[in-house]
């Protein structure tokens, strides 16, 4: 744990006009470093790295789809969460990708500073990239506490992102029936 970042949240707490030595409040600077390594992880992981050789040769090109992939991120304007789910569809080109790898590369870029806009894409690019897919597509779907718990405090918004690649861009019936699938 960085000794820094412990340093950092004792004078944040300080700053707000706590006392950082009253008796529940000594652990949090370590606590809170702590959770922000485990929450911003992603950093240290590389789609190399997640991918671990989990591509496997196919004959399947008919679409397939992963849906409700949990997803907690930060935002990088506010550092507050924002809490959703990833839907992943692609069409496979000779190569499929191991079921958990698709979670594990959405918490990869998850686990940074983010905007949804970009988590979107980032995802959508390394599924591209790990199966060399014939398209694919992306859908995130979140509620972001930037808004629920600051600002315009609006407790039933929720923002969906989506990014289509390949035929799922290109091919109205293949991002049709990847939608259908979807939300049906």
């Amino acid at each position: 744990m960085s000794q820094e970042m412990e340093n950092h949240y004792r004078e944040i707490l300080s700053a707000l006009g706590e006392n950082p030595e009253r008796e529940g409040l000594q652990d949090t600077p370590a606590r809170a470093a702590k959770a922000m390594q485990f929450l911003t992880h992603g950093y240290q992981q590389s789609l190399d790295d997640i991918v671990n050789g989990a591509v496997f040769s196919s004959d399947t090109d008919e679409m397939v789809i992963v849906k409700d992939i949990e997803l907690y991120s930060m935002c990088e304007h506010h550092m507050l969460p924002f809490i959703g789910k990833c839907h992943i569809g692609y069409l496979p080109r000779g190569k499929v990708l191991g079921l958990s790898k698709f979670a594990r590369i959405v918490d990869m870029y998850a686990r940074r500073l983010q905007i949804q806009e970009e988590l979107t894409r980032q995802i959508a690019n390394a599924v591209q990239d790990a199966t060399d897919a014939r398209g694919v597509g992306v859908i995130v779907e979140a509620r972001h506490m930037c808004m629920m718990m600051r600002g315009v405090e609006k407790q039933n918004s929720s923002m969906k992102t989506s990014v289509m690649l390949g035929d799922f861009r290109d091919n109205l019936p293949s991002r049709q029936e990847f939608l259908t699938l979807v939300y049906n």
